[in-house]
C-alpha cells in the first residue's frame, strides 16, 4: 500500500479554514501550518489584553452554527466514504492481479509440460526414423544378396543349357566355333564313365536323368527370385542393376566357369543355395513386419503430436482470453481511476505523480523480471540441447562399438569358413569391407556433426555468459531503482508528516474555536442576567461624568467586558 494521506484530512483542513474565516479571522490572521504548530493554545478563560475580535453578526444564531457543523460532518463523512471506496478498489485490483498471476503461472507450467512432452515425442520419432533407416539399409543388403542368388541361379541354368545343346550339334560342328562347350561335355562323359557299366551309354543316361531334376530346381529358384525381385521398390531394382553393370564380361565368364566347376565338384550346391534363399525370405518377412510395426508406431506418434499441438493451441487460446479479460479489467480500473481522479484531483495531485512514478518503476521491474525469466528459459533450453547431443553421441558410440563387434564376429566366421568356400568368403569380405568403409564414412560424418554441435555449444555457452553479464547489469539497475523507490517513499513519508502537522494545527484551531464558543456562551449568559439596558448607561455616565473627576480609575479588563456586552 502507498503511504498517502487520507482524503478526509484535506477535507477537514478545508473545513477548519472555512470555520476560521467565518469567525472573523482573515487571511492575514491565519498563519501557515508550520507557524501554527509553534503557537500556544489559549489557556485562560479571561480575554487577553490584545484588541478584541469583532465577531460577525451571524454567529449569534445557533441555527447557522449547527448547519455549518452538520455541513462539516457531512463533508467529513463523504471524504471517509471516498477513501473507503478507494481502498476497496485498490484491494479489488490487487486481488485481480493476484488471480491473473496464478492463472498465468498455471498456463505457463502447462505450456512447459507440453513442450517437454513434444520434445520427448520428437526424440522418440528421431530414434524410430533412425531404426527405420537401419531396417531399410538391411533390406537393401538382403535385396542385393537375393540378386546375387538370382545371378547364380541364372548361371546354373546356363550351365544346364550348355550341356543340353552340346550333344545335339553335328560332329562337324565340334570344330573351333564350338570349342567352348566341347571340353565341358568331354569332362562330364569322362567323369560319368568312371562308374561300372559300358563307357559309351552311361554318360548319356546320366545326363538325361539329372537334367529334368536340375531344370525343375532352376525353374523353382528363378520363380522365387522373380517373385522376390518384383516386391521391393525401385531403389532395389536400381541397386541390382548397378551391381550387374559393375561386373564386366570377363568376370562373368570367369565366374560362370568357376560356378560350373564348383557345381560339378559339389552336387549339394543347389541345396545350399535353396537354404540361403529360404533364410533370406524369412529375414525379408521379418523386416517387413518390423517396417509395418515401425510405420504403425510412427502414425501413433504423429497422432499424439497432433493432439499435443491441439492442446497447445487450446492453451494459447485460454492465454489470449485471460489477456483479454486482464485488458478489460485494466480498462475498467482505469475508467474508475479516471472518474475518481476527476473528483479528487485537487487533493491527490502529489499522489498521482507519485503513483505514476511507482507504476513506471513497477513496470520496469516486471519487464526486467520477464527478461530474466526468458534468459533462464534460454539457458535451460541450451542445457537440454547439450544433454540431447551427449545422448546422441553415446548412442553413436554404442552403434560403432556394435558394428565393430559385428565386423569382428563376421571376420572370425569368415576365417573359420575359409577352408570350405574360399571364393564366397572373399566376396563376402569384399562386401563387408565396403560396408565398413560406408560405416567409417558415416562415422566421419557423425564426428563432423559432433564437432559442429560442440562448436555451437561453445557459442551458446558464450552467449549464456553474455546473458549472465547482462542479467548482472539488470540486477544493478534494479538495485538502483529500489534505491530511487526508497527515496520516493521517504518523500512520501515527509508529505505524510506535513499532513499530520496540518491535522495537528487544525485540531488546535478547533480547540480555539471551542474556547471562543465558550466565551460567547458566557457573554450571552451575562447579557441575560442584565436587568435593563438603562442601568448600563447610568453606570457608564456615572463613571465617566465630569462631576466625578476623582472617581475610581478605569480597569482595561472591565472596559473590554463592557464593550463586549454591547454586542446584540
Amino acid at each position: 500500500m502507498n503511504h498517502t494521506p487520507s482524503p478526509h484530512m484535506a477535507e477537514a483542513a478545508k473545513s477548519g479554514a472555512g470555520l476560521l474565516y467565518g469567525l472573523g479571522l482573515g487571511p492575514d490572521r491565519v498563519r501557515s501550518p508550520d507557524s501554527l504548530t509553534h503557537t500556544p493554545s489559549p489557556t485562560g478563560g479571561t480575554p487577553s489584553s490584545s484588541p478584541p475580535l469583532l465577531l460577525s453578526p451571524g454567529l449569534g444564531e445557533s441555527g447557522d452554527w449547527e448547519s455549518r457543523e452538520e455541513l462539516r460532518l457531512r463533508e467529513l463523512e463523504e471524504a471517509r466514504a471516498r477513501a473507503a471506496q478507494m481502498e476497496k478498489t485498490m484491494r479489488w485490483w490487487s486481488d485481480c492481479t493476484a488471480n491473473w498471476r496464478e492463472k498465468w503461472s498455471k498456463v505457463r507450467s502447462e505450456r512447459n509440460r507440453a513442450r517437454d512432452e513434444v520434445r520427448q515425442l520428437r526424440q522418440r520419432l528421431d530414434t524410430l526414423t533412425k531404426e527405420l533407416m537401419g531396417a531399410r539399409r538391411e533390406r537393401q543388403e538382403l535385396a542385393s544378396e537375393n540378386e546375387t542368388l538370382r545371378q547364380e541361379a541364372l548361371r546354373l541354368r546356363a550351365d544346364q543349357a550348355l550341356p543340353s545343346h552340346a550333344p545335339s550339334a553335328p560332329p562337324s560342328s565340334s570344330t573351333p566355333p564350338s570349342s567352348s562347350s566341347q571340353p565341358l561335355v568331354d569332362s562330364k562323359q569322362d567323369r560319368v564313365g568312371e562308374g561300372p557299366g559300358s563307357p559309351d551309354q552311361e554318360p548319356v543316361r546320366d545326363v538325361d536323368t539329372e537334367k529334368p531334376d536340375r531344370q525343375k530346381e532352376l525353374e523353382l529358384l528363378e520363380s522365387v527370385l522373380k517373385s522376390k525381385a518384383e516386391g521391393p521398390d525401385s531403389w532395389d531394382a536400381r541397386s541390382a542393376s548397378s551391381l550387374r553393370s559393375a561386373l564386366s564380361r570377363q568376370d562373368r565368364s570367369r565366374l560362370l566357369w568357376d560356378d560350373i566347376t564348383a557345381m560339378e565338384e559339389d552336387p549339394g550346391k543347389i541345396n545350399a543355395l535353396q537354404l540361403r534363399l529360404d533364410e533370406s525370405q524369412k529375414v525379408l518377412l521379418k523386416e517387413r513386419e518390423d517396417k509395418h510395426a515401425l510405420s504403425k508406431s510412427i502414425e501413433k506418434l504423429e497422432t499424439e503430436l497432433n493432439q499435443w499441438k491441439l492442446k497447445y493451441e487450446e492453451q494459447n487460446k485460454t492465454k489470449q482470453e485471460a489477456m483479454k479479460q486482464l485488458n478489460m479489467l485494466k480498462e475498467v480500473h482505469q475508467d474508475e481511476l479516471g472518474r475518481m481522479s476527476e473528483d479528487l484531483e485537487d487533493e491527490l495531485g502529489a499522489r498521482t505523480s507519485m503513483d505514476k512514478k511507482l507504476a513506471e518503476l513497477r513496470a520496469e521491474m516486471e519487464r526486467l523480471q520477464v527478461e530474466n525469466a526468458a534468459e533462464w528459459g534460454r539457458r535451460e533450453r541450451l542445457e537440454t540441447e547439450k544433454l540431447a547431443l551427449e545422448r546422441d553421441n553415446k548412442k553413436l558410440r554404442a552403434q560403432t562399438e556394435d558394428l565393430e563387434e559385428q565386423l569382428a564376429r563376421k571376420r572370425r566366421q569368415a576365417a573359420s569358413a575359409l577352408d570350405t568356400d574360399l571364393k564366397t568368403i572373399q566376396t563376402e569380405l569384399f562386401e563387408r569391407n565396403k560396408e565398413l568403409a560406408d560405416m567409417r564414412h558415416i562415422h566421419s560424418k557423425v564426428k563432423k556433426q559432433y564437432q559442429d554441435k560442440m562448436a555451437e555449444l561453445a557459442h551458446a555457452n558464450r552467449r549464456v555468459e553474455q546473458h549472465e553479464t547482462e542479467v548482472k547489469k539488470l540486477r544493478l539497475r534494479v538495485e538502483e531503482l529500489k534505491k530511487e523507490l526508497g527515496q520516493a517513499e521517504d518523500e512520501l513519508d515527509e508529505a505524510h508528516n506535513q499532513t499530520r502537522k496540518l491535522q495537528r494545527s487544525l485540531d488546535e484551531q478547533v480547540e480555539q474555536s471551542e474556547n471562543l464558543q465558550v466565551q460567547l456562551e458566557h457573554l450571552q449568559s451575562r447579557l441575560r442576567r442584565q436587568k435593563s439596558p438603562g442601568l448600563f448607561g447610568k453606570m457608564r455616565s456615572a463613571r465617566f461624568s465630569p462631576e466625578n473627576p476623582d472617581g475610581p480609575p478605569s480597569d482595561p479588563d472591565e472596559e473590554e467586558e463592557e464593550l463586549q456586552i454591547q454586542i446584540p
